[in-house]
């Protein structure tokens, strides 16, 4: 039978269900803060190359975009608190397996289980969220989750550069580090959060449509790693992967069409305001996943600066998340108005990247901190915003697979910028140092083959060498941020006006006209089935 739909919460019951939540979103954005600045460190000590540094991060975004969508749904039908716990629990075996690498291989694989997880999180704690506040009273609560990201964020690179200059800690235990984390928030959600579950029989999960998905994008980022280096941009690999790409998309769709229960709802996905948060979604994440990453490996390859000393260096971009999110927050609850912060915040990321397009190894770093502090601002203002306006447009019973679902293609844009901008980073890198290893009449063997990152293996000349390049290459990966986030500014500005409800569901004439035949227990809705002409589950 179907639960009814939960009451409102009064404000303490709230924020002690909230402590919870939060805490997993902090562990799930720590695995990657934390990893941020430690990682040239990590790869180099693992001797992997620039294209594995890539692969650390795009495997956990690979695997969290696959299974967003599949958690998304499993959320509509099955107990979110569960989900959740089950989400934690991979986490952290995920985590200690990472810890325990003995090569990048090993830690590749480890990090894409973890994705499983994070994956799970990313999706659940903003479905779980969305069941317990209404749509405009969310917008004050999205200054806490601000909070929590601007710590992770700040706190991660820190603790992560802090752990790897420590001797007798060690890199490792920037994946060791957030099992207690966890462990604790598993705790606290028992304890706190209380939301009902709605059962449904004769449930099925579209896996067939997820792994055409995730077989589709896994290949596109394959065809990305090595395309130009490892074969031609023509050639028959180039036609048998892109071409394979295409084809498992395409069947990925008619899948989805068919689908009783979808992975992705296209209906959902048809409605204009979703489709454009969507598309916005995709282009922030993008230029936020790909362009960040990098900023760690800019500091201390490219200026030399210790893991510590760049974690302290992100710091602008991180408190621009933090005041942003906050201050519209409060303005969205205040208002109901949610529009005109979006496009204000992609407008913002896109100047931010923008004069990070300028910098090189020598550039002053107040400059690099201005241009951190916007796309911080630009990623406060949008990015949790996006979520909450697709959130605004559909029933209670759907927020899962909504939410899921811009999730799924924000994680989507920052696997594919991620790994975009890495193998441009990469072909730029080699191409630099071979350069000027010849100009100065150096063998190009001495360089450990251009792609490794131990520089403490080389010499003194060569290390200032693969220095300028990492310094001078990084700016041209931010100018293609700023060119992708347009994409999300033109979406943004596109959105239609809408002013947030205050009620946890939709109200009941929009819920009837928007899913008609759902009001009866357990019933599919039959706008999510064939386009709209299916009839119910059985």
């Amino acid at each position: 039978m179907s639960a009814s739909p939960p009451g409102q919460m009064n404000h303490r019951q709230t924020l002690e269900a909230l402590s919870g939540l939060l805490l997993v979103l902090f562990v799930a954005m720590l695995s990657s803060t934390v990893v941020s600045t430690a990682l040239p460190k990590i790869i180099g000590s693992l001797n992997g190359s620039q294209t594995q540094y890539t692969w650390v991060v795009t495997a956990t975004l690979l695997t969290a975009t696959a299974t967003t969508p599949i958690w998304g749904k499993l959320a509509d039908l099955f107990s979110k608190k569960l989900l959740i716990q089950i989400s934690i629990v991979v986490f952290v075996v995920g985590s200690v397996v990472a810890g325990m690498a003995q090569n990048a291989g090993e830690l590749i694989a480890a990090r894409a289980f973890q994705g499983i997880g994070v994956g799970g999180l990313q999706a659940l704690v903003q479905v779980a969220i969305a069941a317990m506040i209404p749509p405009r009273e969310r917008g004050r609560y999205n200054g806490y989750l601000g909070g929590v990201m601007a710590l992770a964020t700040v706190g991660g690179p820190l603790l992560g550069g802090l752990i790897v200059d420590t001797s007798w800690l060690g890199w490792r235990w920037c994946f060791f580090v957030g099992v207690p984390v966890a462990i604790v928030a598993l705790v606290l959600l028992q304890i706190t959060l209380h939301l009902p579950t709605v059962r449904r029989e004769n449930v099925k999960i579209d896996y067939l449509g997820a792994t055409l998905i995730a077989a589709g994008v896994s290949l596109l980022l394959i065809w990305i790693s090595f395309v130009d280096d490892t074969f031609a941009w023509l050639s028959w690999q180039t036609c048998s992967m892109v071409g394979g790409t295409l084809i498992l998309l395409a069947l990925a769709v008619r899948v989805e069409s068919r689908a009783p229960e979808p992975i992705v709802p296209l209906p959902i996905v048809r409605e204009r305001n979703t489709a454009l948060a969507i598309l916005a979604s995709l282009a922030v994440g993008m230029a936020m996943f790909g362009g960040a990453v990098f900023l760690g490996q800019y500091f201390q390859i490219g200026r030399g600066y210790s893991p510590t000393e760049a974690g302290l260096l992100t710091i602008p971009m991180m408190a621009g998340v933090l005041l942003s999110s906050i201050i519209s927050g409060r303005m969205i609850t205040k208002t109901g108005q949610i529009k005109p912060w979006i496009v204000a915040g992609a407008i913002v990321l896109v100047a931010g990247f923008g004069m990070l397009s300028t910098i090189d190894h020598a550039t002053a770093l107040w400059y690099v901190g201005v241009g951190m502090f916007a796309v911080g601002a630009g990623v406060g203002m949008s990015m949790q915003n996006l979520v909450l306006a697709v959130q605004n447009t559909v029933a209670l019973k759907d927020i899962g697979a909504a939410s899921s679902t811009v999730a799924f293609f924000r994680s989507l844009g920052g696997t594919i910028g991620v790994s975009v901008l890495g193998a441009v980073l990469a072909r730029q890198v080699t191409d630099q140092i071979t350069h000027d290893l010849a100009a100065a009449g150096v063998p190009a063997s001495s360089s450990g083959g251009s792609s490794s990152l131990n520089l403490g293996a080389l010499p003194e000349a060569i290390q200032h060498i693969v220095r300028a390049a990492y310094g001078d290459a990084t700016g041209h990966i931010f100018l293609l941020s700023a060119l992708i986030g347009i994409v999300g500014v033109v979406a943004a500005l596109m959105l239609k006006q809408v002013t947030l409800r205050d009620s946890l569901d939709l109200p009941a004439e929009l819920k009837a006209a928007a899913v008609a035949a759902d009001a009866i227990d357990g019933a599919p809705p039959i706008d999510q089935v064939d386009g709209g002409t299916s009839t119910k589950q059985r």
